[in-house]
């Protein structure tokens, strides 16, 4: 007869095995697999420590460390990631939403005043969580929403229904400006911006991300330049530009907006104290 295992042996056991395959955060992701099989919050967990498992419940728990073994990111492996304290649907079509873009949508609300009609343009909108996180805080919002992938888009359309903000997004295929007409108020992007000959070096999970989400070009600032050089064809002036950097690139992507014709507002620091978030004004 198969052993019966509890909550807490299992977790206890696929922590140390990810943690021999080098997860980060091994104890964690254990806990939230196995609350994801088991439609159980973590607390739940802990207070159904000693509580058996059905091997049906097992084999589902085991078919997921073993894929956060090969480091699949546990988003990818639940479907879900938590974006602006909303639940976003994630898959491997898109980038796993970050904390530090939260940064971005901060940015942008504190740009515009409550209440108002304003128009946004989200370049590169992947999951769709910059965009939907925008809708979420103010219904007079219009966003587009922009990506070159088509499955993206699907995700985002998705996360937009989900969230009952559909009515406020269009979601338009294309690279970047391409198919775009019209202006906003605030054009704000996470663009990729990881220099190519880095992209080999990365985790396995951020590795397991789409490239197109990742590869910045030779300097990582190939979408920068493309961004400022076009950006203000859509802006209405005074018009806003807000743009995630990765943590050294603020100094070049300011010398870019610059020499655009931009007035560079303000560098914003994320959580850790790094470079993260470029603001700039066109004044027309």
């Amino acid at each position: 007869m198969a052993k019966q295992y509890t909550i807490g042996e299992l977790i206890n056991l696929s922590a140390g095995y990810l943690e021999e395959k080098g997860c980060a955060s091994p104890r964690l992701d254990a806990e939230v697999l196995l609350g994801h099989v088991l439609g159980l919050d973590r607390l739940s967990l802990y207070l159904n420590f000693d509580k058996p498992l059905t091997s049906q419940e097992v084999a589902a728990y085991r078919q997921l460390i073993g894929r956060r073994g090969q480091r699949v990111p546990v988003a990818y492996l639940t479907g879900q990631r938590e974006f602006y304290s909303l639940p976003l649907l994630v898959t491997e079509d898109v980038l796993i939403p970050r904390p530090e873009t939260e940064f971005v949508v901060e940015k942008v609300l504190e740009l515009l005043e409550p209440g108002r009609p304003a128009h946004i343009l989200d370049l590169g909108t992947g999951s769709g969580a910059i965009a939907v996180a925008l809708a979420c805080q103010d219904p007079e919002f219009k966003i587009t929403a922009v990506d070159i992938s088509p499955a993206a888009l699907k995700v985002a359309r998705a996360n937009a229904q989900r969230l009952e903000v559909d009515g406020q997004i269009t979601f338009v295929e294309s690279d970047l400006f391409q198919n775009i007409s019209g202006t906003f108020h605030v054009i704000c992007s996470n663009p990729p911006y990881i220099k190519r000959d880095e992209l080999s070096g990365l985790a396995p999970e951020v590795a397991a991300e789409p490239a197109i989400a990742l590869d910045g070009g030779a300097d990582g600032l190939d979408f920068y330049r493309r961004i400022m050089s076009q950006a203000a064809s859509f802006l209405e002036p005074p018009g806003f530009v807000v743009l995630e950097i990765g943590w050294d690139q603020a100094e070049a992507v300011r010398s870019l907006g610059e020499g655009a014709g931009f007035a560079h507002l303000e560098t914003v620091r994320d959580y850790s104290g790094q470079d993260r978030v470029v603001v700039f004004q066109w004044q027309g």
